[in-house]
């Protein structure tokens, strides 16, 4: 019997994959679709460790540790799209959040909780934003590479707020705490604010020319720069935001503890960054979704909470934090190098 009899195919007929396979393989290769399950995953695992994991009041302490969180690995998936870094956003979480209760301190007298939570929001959005344009000009002046000048002002930012605050707290607004926990079922009004924000900037990052012209920089620089695209001015704008978005953290810390602190931020770079490689962004540029930087956000936080509830002692984060790290970089770089190979 012939090989064509057998297999039943015409000759010449080339043999057709199943549509199942096709499918099961698509799914395989989607990158959000896999982040989705294995968080499915890990819900499952630490609630059928402990119960209470799942209750509501705890995926509400999930929902704020998300929220304190999202912000800074939002601003690192634009510099880092961009083919840049940010080692600067825990220490301007620290400095703007030191700032604003300073601020708040010498006008609260004066104002009601709304206007004094404004004053606040504002001064902290200022000091960011300072900072991003510290970056900004390091970067795009003074031509030192995203690595050295941001670690310069992350330095210079827990110095400062160390200074300023004398090393302790600054403030005790007990109305404020009091705000952070009101809210709609398991999800406060600072948590929604903060996600509504986190979405409107996935948007304009996949969905806008600013977004387009942030992927095109860091897929390859010289030819956005042959396209018309300001090069320099758009990196600077990227930093600037990145400062923004770091200085709106700080105000969320002080809201949730009712001061600012110079060690709030403490581990935070290394926590946004871990949430951007976990969602698949490349640490080279130009490629990355921020759906996924939400999904590794979310990861990230149910690992760190779960681990309490599983009785592992709280000094083994960091080093679970970092074997994520590695193990999302070494996938990314194993998943780059089969595409390459395929071409």
């Amino acid at each position: 019997m012939t090989t064509q009899e057998s297999t039943g195919e015409a000759p010449g007929q080339v043999p057709q994959p199943s549509l199942a396979g096709d499918r099961l393989r698509a799914i395989a290769g989607n990158q959000l679709t896999i982040l989705l399950l294995v968080l499915v995953a890990l819900v499952v695992f630490f609630s059928f460790k402990n119960p209470i994991f799942y209750s509501s009041a705890e995926i509400s302490n999930i929902t704020i540790d998300f929220s304190g969180l999202v912000l800074l690995a939002i601003a690192e998936t634009f510099v880092i799209v961009s083919g840049g870094i940010d080692l600067s956003v825990g220490s301007t979480v620290a400095i703007s959040g030191v700032v604003g209760a300073e601020m708040m301190i010498h006008f609260q007298a004066h104002m009601g909780l709304a206007l004094d939570l404004l004053l606040g929001t504002f001064v902290c959005l200022i000091v960011g934003t300072i900072v991003g344009a510290v970056n900004a000009i390091l970067i795009t002046v003074v031509n030192l590479v995203p690595f050295v000048a941001t670690l310069v002002t992350y330095s210079a930012g827990f110095g400062l707020a160390l200074v300023l605050s004398s090393g302790g707290d600054v403030g005790n607004n007990q109305n404020a705490i009091v705000w952070s926990a009101s809210g709609w079922w398991i999800f406060t009004w600072l948590d929604i604010i903060v996600l509504v924000g986190s979405v409107l900037l996935c948007v304009g990052l996949h969905f806008t020319r600013y977004g387009r012209f942030t992927f095109a920089i860091g897929s390859n620089a010289f030819a956005a720069r042959a396209a018309g695209i300001n090069v320099k001015r758009h990196i600077a704008s990227v930093y600037i935001l990145a400062g923004a978005l770091a200085g709106l953290t700080g105000m969320f810390f002080y809201i949730r503890i009712g001061a600012g602190s110079p060690n709030t931020g403490t581990d935070a770079n290394l926590q946004a960054i871990a949430c951007v490689v976990i969602g698949g962004v490349a640490l080279t540029g130009g490629s990355g979704n921020a759906i996924g930087t939400l999904l590794g956000c979310a990861i990230l936080t149910v690992v760190a909470d779960g681990l309490i509830f599983i009785n592992v002692p709280p000094t083994w984060k960091d080093v679970v934090v970092g074997a994520i790290i590695a193990v999302a970089a070494g996938l990314q770089a194993i998943r780059t190098t089969g595409f390459r190979s395929r071409q």
